[in-house]
């Protein structure tokens, strides 16, 4: 599989018929085989499946990368790729962590965005590049104005915080992004915590009308006897809010612990300011 496991320790490839779909994944990349060292992103090698041949894509983000043989170093993200059989995706997992110096022989894309991975990676060592992934690592925060401070969350590419809402505490997040993105998601977030007892109610009362049929049902399943029914109001009452999720569209999401209605699945309830909440679900 595109020169892939030439060592003997290494997984076997898998024999599947569909070579075509091999050739057609390498056509995007460049004939040349490069010798790479690089640093790996905060999020581990990732994988969706192809319905058509049971291949997956595998693929892991780098945030910097050089030659062997050359002292340039790139700083653009890229992804490294690879088509994969179930065995070789674990093997993946495993040995290629995020935050990690890894060297491996790859085929640049023709538009110089991603890698394909033609040999195993294996474990490497850079000084310049050890230096890049030390600076990468650090903690990254930012003070926002009337919410407090926020703290990088690498794995997913958000600020965090813990806010006052009520008479308790909930999460809040937004995605990190350009400058006037994130400040118009903070201006969504003080909206909402402007007029906390509003949103909160017409959150829930929104939750309850969509779904307690369903929580009734759930209640159902495998009693004996018939549970006492559910009402709106128990249902508003049962649900414990965790986190809020804001975007810079005036969108937001909210997260509420199931109370035990659904066997420990979250609630989720959307929508925006100026629509009010639209869409409401069972999660998991």
């Amino acid at each position: 599989m595109f020169g892939l496991f030439k060592k003997k320790e290494a997984p076997k490839p898998s024999h599947s018929p569909e070579g075509y779909a091999l050739r057609s994944f390498a056509a995007d990349f460049l004939a040349e085989e490069l010798d790479i060292l690089a640093v790996t992103g905060p999020m581990g090698f990732g994988a969706v499946q192809q319905e058509d041949t049971g291949l997956w894509e595998a693929s892991i983000g780098l945030t910097a990368w050089m030659e062997e043989d050359t002292p340039e170093i790139h700083r653009e993200e890229v992804g490294l790729v690879a088509l994969c059989d179930d065995t070789l995706r674990g093997y993946l997992r495993q040995r290629v962590p995020p935050d990690f110096i890894i060297k491996f022989r790859a085929r640049l894309s023709l538009d110089g965005r991603r890698m394909l991975l033609v040999d195993l990676p294996q474990p490497a060592f850079d000084p310049d590049l050890k230096a890049i992934l030390e600076e990468q690592k650090k903690p990254e925060s930012i003070d926002v104005d009337g919410l407090g401070t926020f703290t990088l969350n690498r794995q997913v590419g958000w600020y965090e915080a813990e806010v006052d809402w009520l008479d308790g505490k909930v999460h809040l997040d937004f995605d990190k992004g350009e400058a006037q993105a994130m400040k118009a998601a903070q201006d969504t977030a003080r909206a909402l915590l402007s007029d906390a007892q509003s949103w909160d109610g017409r959150v829930r009362a929104f939750a309850a009308q969509q779904l307690t049929d369903l929580a009734n049902q759930w209640a159902q399943d495998g009693e004996d006897e018939a549970p006492e029914e559910i009402t709106p109001e128990d249902f508003m009452e049962r649900m414990e809010l965790d986190a809020i999720q804001v975007d810079d569209q005036g969108g937001f999401t909210f997260w509420f612990e199931d109370g035990e209605m659904f066997w420990g699945h979250a609630i989720q309830v959307s929508g925006t300011l100026a629509g009010g909440p639209d869409e409401a679900q069972m999660e998991g």
